[in-house]
């Protein structure tokens, strides 16, 4: 009580007229989640259009960076994940009024932003190589991806600490800024792919090479602006570094929360490497199937993770000011436009699958096992965009645990299984494909009931004050 005591009357009074206690829902949700869904889907075209750059330099080039895409799920998992505690722990302390505490969390962010990467160029130095060797015993293929893989993880501190900065400004309420750090790298990487890759103004040809530092470059300088607006502009959380030290409190909040997204996240980088291994039991082209279906579906799925980017702090906020009613109607608002954006991508994969396989220079072989897979893969959207909402309310309300436990049951009790064995029944790589609509049946049927289990337990006893 103390603590609340310190904060100035104005400073108090302007956090009792934060807008995600007050504002109209609707317009709140969409304020606050279009930045970050054109943000993301600026992120999403990045991916598209780095494949297809690669794309022309072979399919050998393409196989490699698809079979590089679980390392960057894995150092996306832990950057994101640790965001994700740290948004949550943020926001919940601002509806709680400990304004201090909010401060405290925010500096230990930044401070791990930076420790992941240390952590992540250490692991990249020593284990690239031997990680695509497991994989494939071809010498150019082992190549391309060693080039891509070193840079991409030695110098990753630039996206994890781009990724603090966004998760404590978007905690505030505040989508713009990190809207415009994700847009700063992703456009960066978009010019510089093409200038790297392919020589062009001067630059060595440098292929796969080239891709991984167009990337990297984007996500410092995105780093950079993040670093200057989190300093130098007034937000309502502050970080302070003068006589930091790690606080073990403060850091099992923030992992109580992240430590389970982490895993759950980094369970889909495994999910990755699994599916690749059988996979390229088949063939290359099916792997490189895999990979550019991840990188088509991310302009699907990153409209919806931007959404719930927007619905994260308003849920936290609103169960740390135990507002019931705007809790709920929170996620069902999210449920609904979720769902819309879903349909219009199941459309999309349904109506243009040659088109969209087109874009990578596709093969014959990439052809004959892409379509149908686009069409097979694509009927598990609208289940899972149900079950990502529900796991942003568990996360938002400090429930880790229970999207560490659907994501461990679609990504690994369902999907590795059931692709390993139909692949094993004739059906080859259609077998992997029809794992995922499966999964995400099983999944949704336990998010609802992990759902009314909390709200029976924590959110039906809240208030409902406006």
């Amino acid at each position: 009580m103390s603590e609340n005591k310190k904060v100035s009357a104005p400073a108090a009074e302007q956090q009792q007229k934060n807008k995600m206690g007050h504002a109209p829902m609707m317009k709140l949700i969409v304020s606050m989640s279009l930045p970050a869904i054109f943000s993301m889907l600026i992120q999403a075209l990045y991916n598209i259009v780095d494949s297809m750059y690669v794309a022309q330099i072979g399919e050998k080039a393409l196989t490699a960076v698809s079979l590089a895409f679980p390392v960057q799920q894995l150092l996306i998992a832990v950057g994101v994940g640790t965001g994700v505690g740290l948004n949550s722990l943020i926001s919940r302390r601002l509806g709680e009024k400990r304004f201090d505490e909010a401060d405290k969390a925010a500096s230990h962010g930044m401070f791990l932003g930076l420790a992941s990467g240390i952590v992540f160029a250490i692991l990249g130095a020593l284990f690239i190589k031997p990680f695509f060797g497991a994989f494939t015993g071809d010498a150019e293929v082992i190549k391309m991806g060693c080039d891509y893989g070193y840079v991409v993880t030695i110098l990753s501190f630039g996206s994890f600490v781009q990724i603090s900065c966004e998760k404590i400004l978007q905690a505030t309420g505040n989508m713009i800024w990190p809207m415009m750090f994700q847009l700063t790298g992703a456009i960066t990487n978009i010019i510089l792919d093409p200038i790297f890759i392919f020589g062009w103004f001067g630059m060595p040809k440098m292929g796969v090479l080239g891709a991984a530092i167009a990337t990297v470059a984007g996500q410092i300088l995105g780093m950079l602006l993040g670093i200057f607006v989190l300093f130098k502009k007034e937000h309502e959380v502050k970080v302070h570094f003068k006589g930091f030290r790690p606080d073990g409190k403060i850091l099992k909040d923030i992992y109580r929360v992240g430590f389970p997204s982490i895993i759950m996240q980094s369970i889909g980088s495994f999910m990755t490497m699994g599916l690749n291994a059988i996979l390229i039991g088949f063939s290359q082209a099916a792997v490189a199937v895999m990979g550019v279906y991840n990188k088509l579906q991310s302009f699907v799925f990153m409209p919806v993770f931007g959404l719930t980017q927007g619905l994260m702090p308003i849920m936290g906020y609103n169960f740390g000011a135990k507002n019931k009613k705007r809790l709920i109607s929170a996620i069902k608002i999210g449920e609904c436009i979720a769902v819309g954006i879903m349909v219009l991508g199941t459309l999309l994969f349904n109506l243009f699958p040659r088109q969209l396989l087109q874009m990578f220079n596709a093969s014959a072989d990439m052809m004959s096992t892409g379509i149908p897979a686009m069409h097979i893969l694509s009927a598990c959207f609208i289940t899972a965009a149900v079950s990502i909402v529900f796991s942003t309310s568990f996360q938002a309300t400090g429930h880790g645990t229970a999207s560490l436990f659907t994501s461990i049951l679609r990504q690994l009790v369902v999907i590795l299984p059931v692709a390993f064995l139909l692949s094993r029944t004739g059906l080859g790589a259609t077998g992997v494909w029809l794992a995922f609509p499966i999964a995400e049946l099983v999944c949704i049927v336990f998010s609802v009931g992990l759902f009314r289990r909390i709200y029976d337990q924590e959110i039906r006893y809240l208030g409902d004050v406006d």
